[in-house]
């Protein structure tokens, strides 16, 4: 821990001080310019490389001196001490670093005393520290740190830095651990609030903008060693820990190292943000790296940079855990009379935690290395794993060899544990914790801690893999049937659930090695499964699953799923129903946990229906696909029984539908087509433009249906008013009748991922769209809404590819490019200079990615041809997409 005894007199030189100061007509101005040169002289040092740990400490003596003499300039009375608390009472300061003070009082001051102190906290604020203060009496103290485990955390590590010492030593000592929180009540409390600030972060170190001080394996985890130490031990040096056998050599190296970076790491952040800054935002994820001397034109630095960090975070957040449960041993069981229960020859409960019977066990009995885990699982009323056995269990994780893989107990163990009913994902999480996992697969290896610098991968590619496993588990529960109904119907169905998860194991495995990660995870898969002795069948489902985890997705979110024909080309790559129920859910969980925010309604709905869709044609027989004719038939058959007895006369509705072209009967469903119709009916000509909304359908997400009399810039128009209120665009259906009138249908989410929830925003809507519409020649040029920030550190250059859907008649168009307010709108406008019609789109953005198909013909509704057409599109298209 700090030692002040620190006197660096480059940074400052107390008798130099002390002359100019006596000397100075302008104090406030000598202190400003010392702090100012103070800190350019440590960040200097920093740049230098010189320890961190040393310029922490050099900047809370360099703040401990001026201090002194501002209080000896401001404060005439030895009733008071001046105290430092929080991370500057542990004599800990970067250089934005907030300055932590409290004012001890003996009694209450009087008015004299406390003109004193406000005028002692302005100068402070004036020489240019951002402090936070509070003042106190003893009484106020004990009172207010019995009523808050922080303050009495604040209290404990406090520090005097001037005033009186009688007053602070009494202070301490009536709020230490012989008086309030004592050490098990103060252990429980700091615990649970430690689980509590784990959970805003999804339990996970691995998140793509981490925050290095709150996070799991952070800044915080650290200090939590060190307050529960102190409380218990009375030691401020967590080294002292070694003789007393809670921490070995290793572990306080790893643990100080850790430190260190992240100290380096918070470091940069305020010497690059001017403020203090614990989150490692995209922001400034590359300026870091490269300030930590990771250097390249591409995004390799900052990678290598991350990765560094979250393997570092993630030995700390297993060291806190392993350290946590020896004290949780030492402070809340020492007392308790011991609990010892045999589990069988090698393994025994203590109070409910599984341990060891033999320091050997792991040498004499290697597999037991992942019999401990198997254990877990069958065992629920097991808590956890006691401190000694973890540390045993890293320790050995090394003599996981060749010859361990080989042998048939360690692969029936593996696959035991795939196979239980029970927290198949939570003890992958924790062998991944121990280093089992990569020790038995030195494919996860490769990807510990692999991140990849975009928006749409949240989480590292080994993080992202064990939630991927860990959501499939999960679809079993009742507490998943209501959110994901049709994965806990599908999953019930599955006849070996471990080829589902084998399959997640190995569906990313391979990422970061060139190539297609899918056919290489998939090799990998196939020699996993055959290693261990799954039959021929079953080993190659794997292998299939892995190589195609990409496919439902992609035709999901990229494909027109209402054409008959991509559901059954879709339904001939699956080739039955169980490659189907494992596509669908292995789809599913890979969606949600590579992002949770991508999960929504509409991809939910999306995907049933394709899952629905593809098991009525496998069940139909591929050699009897359905076609558009068939399905019109039982499309016209539905509404008219859906319409039913109403007042509309039968000869105006079929009227009406038949000048809607059969195109628009295939892509909207019987209720959709029946609401539209009735309020087509009802609406005179000078009404249009029609807009109606739903708030919630089928479909996912909320539903937008535009009726008007057919003109340019109706889809430039429609979007931009969409995108101007924030709704996220994520399906377009555009239909031109045989008549001249257009019906158009927008899919729609809020900016949070879910559908519209009041009246009043659906009104809100129609009078935006009907706005837009009847002003067609005044389009506004810009979206006012603000972008993303993060995407700003992202440029995708603009591709555009052309194919023809010959069986459709009509052209597709691909459009890649980085994501930002209006780009559908900028889209829409550029085809109506080109002389194209849209006839729908599908919209898909993948973080900072976007990836949308547009569905299009010439004027005479025939597929483009025209190789000027081409030109003109590619030209004013990437025009209009241009950073401006």
């Amino acid at each position: 821990m700090w030692d002040n005894k620190i006197d660096d007199r480059f940074l400052f030189n107390r008798e130099i001080f002390k002359q100019s100061l006596s000397r100075s007509t302008r104090p406030l101005s000598l202190f400003r310019e010392v702090l100012k040169e103070g800190d350019a002289y440590l960040k200097d040092q920093f740049r230098d490389g010189e320890p961190i740990s040393m310029l922490i400490h050099k900047r809370a003596w360099l703040v401990d001196q001026l201090l002194d003499f501002a209080w000896q300039i401001s404060i005439h009375t030895d009733n008071l001490s001046l105290v430092a608390v929080g991370g500057y009472g542990r004599g800990e300061l970067h250089p934005e670093s907030d300055i932590d003070l409290m004012i001890l009082e003996g009694t209450r001051t009087r008015a004299e005393i406390k003109q004193q102190i406000e005028s002692f906290l302005a100068f402070l604020w004036d020489i240019g520290l951002e402090v936070g203060h509070s003042v106190r009496t003893v009484k106020d103290c004990i009172r207010q740190a019995r009523a808050d485990i922080t303050v009495a955390t604040n209290l404990m590590e406090s520090r005097l830095l001037c005033g009186n010492r009688k007053l602070y030593e009494s202070m301490c000592a009536v709020t230490g651990p012989g008086h309030i929180w004592p050490a098990h009540k103060f252990f429980k409390a700091k615990w649970e609030e430690q689980i509590s600030r784990h959970h805003k972060f999804a339990d996970t170190e691995h998140n793509l903008e981490p925050n290095i001080k709150e996070g799991p394996g952070g800044l915080r985890d650290i200090q939590m060693i060190g307050w529960v130490v102190k409380r218990h031990f009375g030691t401020v040096r967590l080294r002292e820990l070694i003789p007393l056998g809670f921490l070995t050599r290793d572990e306080y190296r790893l643990l100080d190292t850790t430190r260190d970076l992240l100290w380096r790491i918070r470091f940069a952040l305020h010497i690059i943000t001017s403020r203090r800054e614990d989150r490692l935002l995209f922001d400034f994820q590359r300026s870091v790296a490269e300030l930590l001397g990771f250097h390249s034109q591409d995004n390799s630095g900052v990678e290598q940079f991350m990765k560094m960090y979250y393997q570092a975070a993630r030995e700390m957040n297993c060291l806190n855990e392993m350290l946590l449960q020896h004290f949780q041993e030492e402070i809340i069981y020492a007392k308790r009379r011991e609990i010892i229960k045999p589990v069988n020859k090698r393994f025994q409960t203590r109070n409910h935690f599984i341990e060891v019977r033999s320091n050997n066990v792991f040498k004499q009995s290697p597999y037991a290395l992942l019999e401990i885990f198997l254990l877990l699982q069958q065992n629920p009323s097991i808590k956890g794993v006691r401190s000694s056995t973890i540390r045993l269990i890293r320790k050995h994780a090394d003599d996981i060899d060749t010859s361990f893989r080989k042998d048939i107990r360690n692969r029936s163990l593996f696959l035991e544990i795939m196979r239980q009913p029970l927290h198949v994902g939570h003890e992958l999480r924790r062998m991944h914790r121990y280093g089992i996992l990569s020790s038995y697969l030195p494919e996860f290896r490769r990807i510990e801690g692999l991140m990849q610098f975009d928006l749409f991968h949240i989480y590292t590619v080994d993080e992202h893999i064990l939630f991927v496993v860990r959501n499939m588990r999960l679809f079993g529960s009742m507490q998943y049937a209501q959110r994901f109904p049709l994965c806990h119907q599908v999953l019930e169905k599955l006849p070996k659930q471990e080829l589902l998860y084998i399959a997640g194991l190995f569906h990313d495995i391979a990422k970061g090695r060139g190539g297609s990660h899918s056919e290489i995870g998939a090799k990998l898969a196939l020699e996993f499964c055959y290693r261990h002795d799954l039959s021929d069948y079953d080993s190659k489902l794997v292998s299939w699953l892995v190589e195609r985890h990409l496919l439902m997705s992609f035709t999901a979110q990229r494909m027109d799923i209402t054409d008959p024909d991509v559901v059954t080309n879709f339904a001939r790559e699956v080739g039955d129903q169980n490659h189907l129920n494992y596509l669908y859910l292995l789809t599913v969980a890979d969606i949600c946990g590579t992002n949770p925010e991508l999960w929504n309604s509409w991809k939910g709905a999306l995907l049933a229906d394709l899952y629905l869709k593809t098991l009525q044609a496998l069940r139909r027989g591929l050699e009897k696909p359905i076609n558009k004719t068939e399905r019109l038939r039982e499309v016209r058959d539905e509404e008219l029984a859906l319409i039913g007895n109403t007042a509309i006369p039968r000869k105006k509705l079929l009227a009406l539908w038949n000048s809607l072209g059969n195109d628009y009967f295939i892509r909207h469903t019987p209720d959709e087509i029946v609401w539209h119709t009735r309020a087509i009916i009802k609406t005179r000509e000078e009404d249009l433009p029609l807009v109606l909304v739903r708030r919630q359908t089928d479909r996912g997400g909320s539903q937008v249906f535009i009726y008007a009399q057919d003109a340019d810039n109706i889809f430039a128009a429609s979007t931009r008013a969409l995108d101007q209120m924030g709704l996220n665009i994520v399906d377009a259906r555009i239909i031109t009748s045989d008549s001249g009138y257009i019906l158009d249908t927008y899919i729609v989410l809020e900016e949070d991922g879910d559908f519209i929830k009041s009246k009043s925003r659906c009104d809100e809507i129609r009078t935006n769209i009907r706005h837009g519409l009847l002003h067609l020649d005044n389009i506004p040029h810009q979206v006012t809404r603000l972008g993303d920030r993060q995407l700003k550190h992202f440029s995708i250059p603009t591709r555009i590819r052309f194919s023809a859907d010959e069986k459709n008649g009509r052209t597709i168009m691909e459009v890649t490019t980085t994501d930002r307010p209006g780009i559908l709108s900028r889209i829409g406008i550029a085809m109506r200079f080109c002389g194209v019609r849209l006839q729908g789109a599908k919209i898909a953005t993948y973080g900072e990615r976007v990836e949308d198909a547009f569905y299009i013909t010439d004027k005479q509704n025939n597929i483009i041809t025209d190789p000027l057409k081409f030109e003109c599109l590619q030209s004013t298209i990437t025009d209009a997409l241009a950073p401006k």
